[in-house]
């Protein structure tokens, strides 16, 4: 059975759903970074999305098979996951671990360049639950010891929040 880690291996970026202040779902990206156990993402504190998990620090986060690459537009493989979201201070030796793993994913002049921004900050997001679908039928929770693995939905909803 894959981990998360080798089905999020090909993505860059994020759709993340956030709560805005209003009470209403907002829809954006972020490019991320994956540990095996948190997400990270490093944004700025004029987004809209910042704003809203600086509120209320929770997020959704979605990975779809592009449309282009897809047989099936009814059936594209995705994965959510529904995550508590934490700062990480630029102080913490965390921050310069993950940091480092950004440059070296991403284009990294312009990394170092975002990381000199004030309003740039680190954010990392738990995995509480989620799910995967690969096509009709072949849906798994997203479960496991440090919520990295896919588990064989049984019919249950999954979440028990």
């Amino acid at each position: 059975m894959k981990r998360l880690e080798e089905l999020l291996a090909g993505y860059q970026s994020v759709v993340l759903g956030t709560l805005g202040s209003n009470g209403y779902p907002f829809s954006s990206y972020a490019p991320f970074y994956y540990d095996g156990e948190l997400l990270y993402i490093f944004i700025s504190d004029m987004a809209t999305h910042t704003k809203n998990i600086q509120t209320t620090p929770r997020a959704s986060t979605l990975f779809i098979e592009d449309e282009s690459k897809s047989e099936n537009i009814f059936a594209r493989k995705r994965i959510s996951l529904q995550c508590d979201v934490t700062s990480v201070s630029k102080d913490e030796e965390r921050f310069q671990t993950v940091m480092k793993q950004f440059q070296h994913k991403f284009d990294a002049p312009l990394v170092t360049m975002l990381m000199g921004l004030k309003d740039f900050n680190l954010y990392a997001l738990k995995p509480l639950y989620g799910e995967a679908t690969f096509g009709f039928g072949e849906a798994y929770h997203i479960g496991g010891e440090k919520m990295n693995e896919l588990v064989t939905r049984s019919g249950e909803n999954g979440h028990k929040r």
